[in-house]
């Protein structure tokens, strides 16, 4: 797929920088997978240092950002890049973003996997997040392979996969709602948790997000914001 995309440029110097941006968005996605999975264990083993250890390493997804943001504008302002290589260059921003949002939001899964860690323990919930933590680092983890691979079926699947996601992410809230209802003394546990399984939902809000970059970047269509049928009939329409 890569190479039907990408030819080779007259200067050596500029494929060099080009494979080391996507270089650098694996390096990234790679150590946000690795906060969101650790964040997902302080949550299931409720550990809190684990928890409080996720959510200070936040700055170095932080730097990631900064550091490859710098180099897109570099790149932009010094190759003037067209056709493909334009649309690498602003996918790439667009998925440090995500990418960033999804450190943000592991950060906060951490904090508060160290505050139910240190509360009494009841865990009624936690088998329904670990079914929902499963399914969302999977859809990161497709997403940012996808990327890796210029691949749009993988990224397509991706998409689709939100939907279920979104289905746990109400059916957990439903639950909380019904445990805080009949028991007022749990509401600030079950707050918690809800809060955890809406954090969990946002990374795959933005894994998708990412996916639909891949499918941008590949095709060469702004795929965001339609159904998801048409969305599939430009994946699987000849590349133009």
């Amino acid at each position: 797929m890569e190479s039907e995309i990408f030819g080779q440029h007259i200067s050596r110097k500029f494929n060099e920088e080009l494979e080391r941006l996507r270089s650098q968005v694996s390096n990234m996605g790679g150590l946000v997978e690795m906060q969101l999975t650790q964040a997902i264990e302080a949550i299931v083993s409720a550990d809190s240092n684990l928890g409080l250890e996720v959510a200070k390493r936040d700055v170095e997804v932080n730097r990631f950002e900064v550091k490859i943001d710098e180099e897109c504008g570099r790149i932009l302002a010094t190759r003037a890049p067209a056709a493909a290589d334009l649309r690498l260059v602003v996918a790439v921003i667009k998925a440090i973003t995500d990418l960033e949002r999804i450190g943000d939001e592991a950060q906060r899964i951490g904090i508060l996997a160290a505050r139910l860690a240190g509360e009494a323990q009841q865990t009624q919930r936690h088998d329904e997040l670990k079914t929902l933590a499963e399914h969302v680092l999977e859809m990161v983890h497709d997403a940012l392979d996808a990327f890796s691979r210029l691949d749009a079926e993988d990224a397509l699947r991706v998409v689709e996969e939100d939907k279920l996601v979104d289905e746990e992410y109400d059916m957990i809230s439903r639950q909380c709602i019904s445990m805080m209802m009949e028991d007022p003394h749990t509401i600030r546990r079950f707050m918690d948790i809800s809060w955890v399984a809406r954090a969990l939902e946002r990374i795959g809000d933005h894994a998708k997000n990412i996916s639909e970059y891949v499918i941008y970047l590949v095709k060469g269509k702004d795929v965001r914001h339609i159904e998801i049928e048409e969305l599939r009939e430009r994946v699987e329409a000849k590349r133009p």
